[in-house]
């Protein structure tokens, strides 16, 4: 089903109304979509690099509205709405270890990393932040920045290198994206412990 679901997505770029297609994945990916916006944002950006920061601001514009309304759904709409997402994509174990173990100040971090690698599960750090009531301003600007960042990255590195850079994106930047947030983890802890607080984390 994710192959069937992933090349679906990928074919979306070859139609004339993938730019509106890269926006309504890049909504739908921040709470109830599977295959990240990035699998349609890529050959897009290949295909027609002079749009390729025009296309990063439309998925970037999107992701943080979709991003708005997931909050809204962990917000108020929590046990309605967000926990049958979540088990669809058998999430709902991460999430309650996230909830369980993550404070608001936590949540803010995870927002920003889940922003630019997805690590954690971006719709499960969208979620998070409505349910422990993260601050909407706050969650608005991380969003653009963080998913912003992520977006025209990928722009101008396929502006600068092309197809060449393709394949290294495919298959080595989440890698790298994951293991620089894990550091960006490893440090806030690091960061809080040294503080005073005494604890790695809030459970």
């Amino acid at each position: 089903m994710m192959r069937k679901l992933y090349d679906w997505t990928l074919s979306l770029a070859a139609r004339k109304t993938a730019e509106v297609w890269l926006a309504v994945i890049a909504f739908i990916e921040s709470s109830v979509f599977l295959v990240p916006a990035d699998v349609l944002f890529l050959p897009m950006a290949l295909a027609r690099p002079e749009r390729a920061y025009r296309y990063a601001l439309v998925a970037t514009l999107a992701s943080t509205a979709g991003g708005i309304a997931g909050y809204l759904l962990g917000a108020y709409a929590f046990d309605a709405f967000a926990k049958p997402i979540l088990e669809i994509y058998n999430k709902t174990a991460e999430f309650e270890q996230l909830r369980a173990c993550a404070g608001r100040e936590t949540t803010m971090v995870l927002l920003v990393t889940s922003g630019l690698s997805h690590l954690p599960p971006i719709k499960v750090v969208t979620i998070l932040s409505g349910v422990v009531q993260v601050g909407l301003a706050f969650f608005i600007v991380s969003c653009l920045l963080a998913r912003g960042a992520r977006f025209y990255a990928l722009a101008w590195a396929l502006k600068r290198y092309g197809e060449p850079i393709k394949g290294f994106i495919e298959k080595r930047l989440g890698l790298i994206a994951g293991v620089a947030a894990a550091i960006l983890i490893g440090l806030y802890f690091i960061l809080k412990f040294a503080a005073g607080s005494g604890q790695w984390l809030n459970c």
